[in-house]
């Protein structure tokens, strides 16, 4: 699989260039002019370097929690705010040039991200991306293997009122001994999958399969095969895995996982949110059946993302209405939103690219620069196929949270892992699965960047943390 931080990235974006013209139309002011091969041409104008502008001298190292906006992608977004704001499922003119710009940036995504134009769906961002993917799929997937009774009434919720009467243990310890659908995640999921998961176990009885991992965050494929073999794979209905985890930039290896989840005839999900502009995504050629993305992580404004889905996956839509989004996010389309996040993804591409070498290389470097200081650091995940721009490390004695605050302090802006929990300071659950000391996990440091970092850069976050370090770690150490 070449998902790997060494991958040829040369070919990132390349099918763009055989966009049909008509695509674009009449767009307004330029903002698609010379598309498609040029659709997405323009080199950022604004600061998309990880770092505050240039009045504040803190260095930003969590590109990981979200991005930075350009000015060429806010550029794109406005005509369509104000010019060409029109309803793309308007048939009067105004409306077909937004029509024209919504299918340039779809067909721009699927190029980017290796699928069809077809199989994108916008959404609000990864969380219902990911929802959708999980909850939809597994409930068409329920009628597809004739489980279909396994419902609210049967899991033990009484449907009216939507609660679960206390008068019905005996009906759901009775249904809990029948064979009940099942949904297969690994068990370092985002929130987003194994929060979804769970609403199917409580409202739909499906019985939740975590596979485990390594202590370098690999999911374990002899695992995933067992627990699909026989009768039980018979009752599986999704198998979800992200592409690279976000607490530890591990990248795993979901094509071998296609392989398997196929060979037992169960669809794969992918969550590729923390991986979408990092590093090559071809979802058609892995063989996925269903990838999530979010702008917000590769420079597209908060509130964008996309699910695509190949056509053949069954699915139901969360979202009743107008029928947008071939039926399964329905809502009037976002078109400046869809514009931004194809420039966005297609300029982080590209920024990738250039600078992959450069990008691991300072990665290396910063991963050395905190060993030297820090003898105790010790680094999680894999030491090399992880996300490049992606160090993270438990620091044994010193809890996260209070060296997170410290190092705000002299200026240096990282965290603890996923930013995706509001106002929670918790263990990060992937370093529990891993088998990391719960005491340890509690000193976690996470450091993302998607813009190689200069020596000067790497001296002064290495400076900074050593200082935090001998302030915070306990005496006598």
């Amino acid at each position: 699989m070449s998902t790997g931080i060494n991958a040829d990235t040369s070919e990132v974006g390349s099918e763009a260039g055989n966009m049909p013209a008509r695509d674009i139309g009449n767009a307004p002011s330029n903002l698609l002019s010379n598309a498609p091969s040029n659709l997405l041409s323009n080199e950022p104008t604004g600061r998309a370097d990880g770092k505050k502008p240039a009045d504040s001298d803190e260095l930003y190292l969590d590109a990981a929690a979200t991005e930075p906006v350009s000015r060429s992608v806010i550029e794109a977004m406005l005509p369509f705010l104000t010019d060409a704001y029109a309803n793309p499922a308007s048939v009067h003119q105004p409306g077909k040039t937004a029509a024209r710009a919504l299918a340039a940036a779809r067909a721009s995504l699927a190029a980017d991200l290796g699928g069809s134009p077809d199989d994108v769906i916008l959404t609000s961002g990864g969380t219902e991306s990911d929802n959708l993917a999980v909850k939809g799929i597994a409930l068409a997937r329920l009628q597809q293997l004739g489980l279909q009774q396994f419902g609210m009434q049967q899991s033990g919720v009484q449907q009216s009122g939507l609660r679960r009467p206390q008068s019905d243990e005996a009906a759901t310890a009775q249904c809990r001994r029948k064979p009940r659908p099942r949904i297969v995640i690994s068990a370092i999921e985002h929130p987003a999958v194994s929060e979804s998961a769970a609403w199917l176990e409580r409202w739909f009885g499906f019985e939740i399969v975590r596979i485990p991992v390594d202590r370098q965050a690999h999911l374990d494929p002899d695992a995933l095969s067992r627990e699909l073999d026989g009768e039980a794979g018979r009752r599986t209905t999704l198998v979800c895995a992200m592409l690279a985890n976000n607490e530890v930039g591990t990248i795993e290896p979901v094509e071998r996982i296609a392989t398997i989840a196929h060979e037992h005839g169960v669809p794969l999900f992918v969550d590729a949110v923390q991986a979408a502009g990092l590093i090559p995504i071809r979802m058609r050629d892995w063989h996925v059946d269903a990838l999530s993305v979010s702008g917000h992580k590769f420079g597209a404004p908060k509130g964008l993302g996309a699910l695509l889905v190949n056509a053949g996956t069954p699915i139901e839509p969360l979202i009743s209405g107008g029928g947008q989004e071939r039926g399964l996010r329905s809502g009037t389309q976002n078109v400046a939103g869809a514009v931004a996040l194809a420039i966005a993804l297609r300029e982080s591409n590209r920024r990738a690219a250039g600078a992959m070498r450069a990008l691991v290389a300072s990665r290396d470097m910063l991963i050395d620069a905190v060993r030297r200081v820090i003898p105790r650091a010790v680094l999680t995940g894999d030491p090399a196929d992880r996300l490049p721009g992606h160090a993270s490390f438990v620091i044994p004695g010193v809890v996260g949270e209070a060296l997170l605050v410290d190092l705000d302090a002299r200026g240096i802006a990282c965290s603890s892992g996923s930013a995706c929990a509001v106002g929670r300071h918790e263990i990060p659950p992937t370093l529990l699965a891993m088998g990391i000391d719960p005491a340890d996990a509690r000193c976690a440091l996470r450091m993302t960047f998607r813009t190689p970092l200069t020596r000067e850069q790497i001296e002064r976050v290495s400076l900074a943390l050593e200082e935090s370090y001998e302030r915070l770690r306990p005496r006598g150490e």
